[in-house]
């Protein structure tokens, strides 16, 4: 009895079944593009985490973008366009670490604000002095920046809020509430996270 000839499988290249998508930032960062992510079916794009470098963004590597981390997260696909929103950033460990060198006082202090248009996040700020200083002192400094972090968010709206915190205006502004408490060196927004829901 004749064999019958074996059928061949055909093989199918994943790869040529998936499509590259252009990662887009949102408006406070000029909706550039900032990456790119490849897929067999867009849907599992949706609610992606993205971490890029300020640096990368901005094209520029000095001090205060070269320890900046942003998160993105995938929101809405269009065509090969995989548009994000900001949802928090944070000063890269190492660098803050070099910033509490001895004899200096570290205050850091939590909070949750809520912006201008309704937006939830915590934010967190990190001040260091240039002496150490008594624990009256780290307890007004905290008081105030808490105060002062809350008042002027609920004045700003998000995308207003974002570009502060990410270029140091926001630090800013916070040293001038501070810096006749102590002998204060330095404020930074250590780190920021949008209070995000999943449906």
């Amino acid at each position: 009895m004749a064999e019958q000839p074996s059928k061949k499988t055909k093989i199918v290249d994943k790869w040529k079944l998936k499509s590259w998508y252009s990662i887009i930032a949102p408006e406070s960062f000029e909706s550039r593009e900032i990456g790119q992510l490849v897929s067999a079916d867009e849907a599992n794009l949706k609610d992606r985490k993205v971490k890029i470098g300020l640096g990368e963004i901005t094209g520029s590597f000095s001090q205060s973008t070269a320890y900046t981390v942003l998160y993105f997260r995938i929101k809405e696909i269009r065509g090969k366009s995989a548009h994000s929103i900001f949802i928090g950033h944070e000063l890269v460990p190492g660098y803050v670490r070099t910033l509490a060198r001895r004899r200096r006082s570290v205050m850091n202090q939590i909070d949750d604000v809520v912006t201008k248009d309704g937006v939830h996040l915590r934010i967190k700020t990190i001040c260091i002095s240039g002496l150490k200083v008594s624990e009256a002192v780290r307890a007004d400094v905290r008081r105030v920046l808490s105060e002062n972090v809350k008042a002027i968010s609920k004045q700003t709206d998000y995308q207003t809020l974002v570009q502060e915190m990410v270029f140091g205006k926001l630090s800013a502004k916070l040293y001038n509430g501070v810096k006749k408490i102590g002998p204060i060196k330095r404020v930074e927004i250590r780190k920021s996270q949008l209070a995000e829901s999943f449906a």
